[in-house]
């Protein structure tokens, strides 16, 4: 076997995650709890979900339907050309999946954290069996994040060249406060007021730091190996079908030492798998930072950050508006993500971000064929960016919508 080494760890980034190519293709990735409203304390059985979308069969746009630890549901709709694209695939695929659930009587909750029940995992995969031994070592802030978070997950391409990457990767790196504040979703925890209007957000912030942190840097490539390389091994699968836990080694560390064994591409794939920064590079600008959403709005959180990355227009007027958050240039500072999760757009400066942003983007859709999707960004800075508000002001001290 020849050894891995870091310059491999650096080619196998630049060619495999950091892809170019021209721009335009949208994806959305949209996480949903599914509840029983005459049980809503208790878990719905992953089974029975399962056995209601294998009957009704696969989503007619062909979205994939997949499900988290917990039992959320992800339905990750394909890559297609531009926001309108996406969006129309997602929903109909969403009314496909979402119609059986509720002539069985269950629901599908828009929203970052579950706001009843406590973390319950359901999947016994042995991948998450070994996460959830890592995460518990550190509190109970991993098990929760598995199993009781939900967010809408907008995937970008990386960009046309190495230089039109680098401008992108800043790009949303420095809207990610911005999108967090705008969208903030999850207020309540366990039937209580966390004080954090993304309280998903404070969840993420308390597990492993070395695969959760923002990764930055001018040369996007260079940054997400070095992440990889000094964050720590989740898990190593052995020959035999075992997962050795790793002993908290470092990706570099185990290429140097080689025990229990020589890690291969495959390993170094998988571990990229469990790292799980704001943005992560898969071949595409994966946007991890936002809370899921109800209806009307889950679809705005995309047209969003496509129309603020894809329309040159926007991408200027955003680009102004983050300078004015930041600093010229400068990459969001943790007290600004803080602030976001904390206050959302009621904090004065990333209000001021959050409007100037989505006006630019109402006014960007249209130019991009996605004139219906501008309506509903408007409707939603009506109701909520305007005025200071995120969907979290609308939970009731109940948990109610």
């Amino acid at each position: 076997m020849t050894r891995l080494t870091e310059s491999d760890v650096h080619e196998y980034i630049r060619g495999i995650c950091f892809k170019n190519g021209p721009p335009g293709l949208v994806g959305v990735e949209a996480e949903w709890l599914v509840t029983d409203p005459d049980a809503p304390d208790r878990p719905v059985p992953l089974d029975r979900v399962a056995a209601l979308l294998d009957e009704a069969g696969p989503p007619p746009a062909g979205s994939a339907v997949t499900f988290e630890p917990g039992g959320q549901l992800e339905l990750s709709s394909p890559p297609l050309p531009g926001p309108a694209a996406a969006h129309s695939a997602a929903a109909a695929d969403l009314a496909h999946v979402e119609k059986p659930l509720t002539d069985a009587g269950l629901c599908l909750q828009g929203v970052g954290l579950d706001p009843r029940r406590p973390p319950r995992r359901q999947l016994t995969l042995p991948r998450y069996t070994a996460m959830e031994r890592f995460f518990d070592r550190h509190g109970p802030s991993g098990r929760t994040m598995m199993c009781s978070t939900a967010s809408l997950q907008v995937c970008l391409d990386i960009g046309a060249d190495t230089a039109d990457a680098a401008r992108r990767w800043r790009r949303v790196h420095r809207l990610g406060p911005v999108l967090t504040a705008a969208f903030a979703n999850s207020p309540l925890w366990r039937g209580r007021p966390t004080g954090w209007r993304s309280a998903r957000w404070a969840v993420w912030a308390g597990i492993d730091a070395g695969r959760t942190r923002p990764v930055g840097g001018d040369d996007p490539a260079a940054a997400w190996a070095e992440y990889a390389l000094s964050a720590r091994l989740m898990t190593i699968r052995t020959p035999g079908g075992h997962w050795h836990g790793g002993a908290g080694m470092a990706f570099a560390e185990w290429m140097r030492r080689c025990r229990p064994r020589p890690p291969d591409h495959d390993d170094l794939a998988y571990h990229l798998s469990t790292l799980f920064p704001p943005v992560r590079p898969r071949g595409w600008l994966e946007l991890r930072m936002i809370d899921a959403l109800p209806a009307p709005w889950w679809p705005v959180p995309a047209a969003v950050a496509s129309a603020l990355v894809d329309d040159a227009r926007a991408a200027d007027a955003a680009d102004q508006a983050l300078d004015e958050l930041h600093g010229d240039g400068a990459e969001p500072a943790r007290r600004t993500w803080l602030a976001a999760a904390r206050d959302a757009v009621a904090d004065p400066a990333l209000g001021r971000a959050a409007r100037r942003c989505l006006e630019a983007a109402a006014a960007a859709l249209p130019r991009m064929g996605a004139a219906r999707l501008a309506e509903a960004v408007d409707a939603y800075r009506d109701r909520y960016t305007e005025r200071g508000r995120c969907p979290a002001d609308d939970a009731t001290p109940g948990g109610d919508r």
